[in-house]
């Protein structure tokens, strides 16, 4: 049951961003750019744990928080040193939001196609 804990956590950040919309300064953007995707990877890497019986809520949570904090603190450094490192964990992040849901589609249409099989 608590595998389906990333896609409220999800469902609750959409409805929040829709019904309270806000504005963000030019200066804080980057960081909540790259904490966004960051978050992002922790939701789309417990729904894949979750298909793969392998989801633990308090490993999601730290994650989710720890991971967040990480990549808006990189970013953050980045700027005190004149490096772009926000540049590098959009990248990086970007590649495993891109793999964790290249492998969520795999599972669900392996699903269908068995279900389709079953039918026949």
């Amino acid at each position: 049951m608590l595998a389906f804990l990333p896609l409220v956590g999800l469902a609750i950040g959409f409805v929040v961003i829709y019904l309270l919309p806000f504005n963000v300064a030019a200066g804080y953007a980057d960081y909540l750019a790259v904490a966004t995707l960051a978050g992002l990877d922790a939701i789309f890497g417990g729904i894949r744990a979750g298909i793969e019986g392998k989801f633990h809520d308090d490993i999601f949570i730290s994650g989710f928080v720890v991971n967040t904090l990480l990549a808006a603190g990189l970013a953050y450094l980045g700027d005190q040193i004149g490096v772009n490192l926000f540049l590098a964990a959009v990248v990086a992040l970007g590649g495993r939001i891109f793999l964790n849901l290249s492998l969520i589609r795999r599972y669900w249409l392996t699903q269908a196609a068995l279900s389709k099989r079953k039918e026949s």
